[in-house]
C-alpha cells in the first residue's frame, strides 16, 4: 500500500515537471524541467525495481542518469554558448 502512495507522489511530481516544461518561460527553466523529470523518472525506476524484485531495473536507471546528466551538460554548454 506504501508503493502506490509513493507513486502518485512521483507522478504528481513528474505531471508538475511537465507543466513547467509546457508554460515555462525561459528556455532555461524548460532544462531545468526536463532535467527533473528525468532524476524523478530514475527515482521510479530504482522504485519499481525494489517493488517487483527485478533488480536489472537499478542498472537501467543508473544508466539512464548518467545519460540524462550528459544531456544536460550538453544542453547547458549550448545555452551558454550558443552554436
Amino acid at each position: 500500500m506504501n508503493e502506490i502512495i509513493v507513486l502518485v507522489i512521483i507522478a504528481a511530481g513528474v505531471i508538475l515537471c511537465v507543466l513547467r516544461m509546457i508554460l515555462g518561460p525561459t528556455v532555461a527553466d524548460r532544462a531545468v524541467a526536463l532535467d527533473t523529470v528525468s532524476t524523478v523518472t530514475v527515482a521510479l525506476l530504482v522504485l519499481l525495481g525494489f517493488i517487483f524484485k527485478r533488480y536489472i531495473y537499478l542498472d537501467v536507471s543508473l544508466v539512464y542518469a548518467v545519460l540524462t546528466f550528459i544531456g544536460a551538460v550538453a544542453i547547458a554548454r549550448f545555452l551558454e554558448k550558443g552554436l
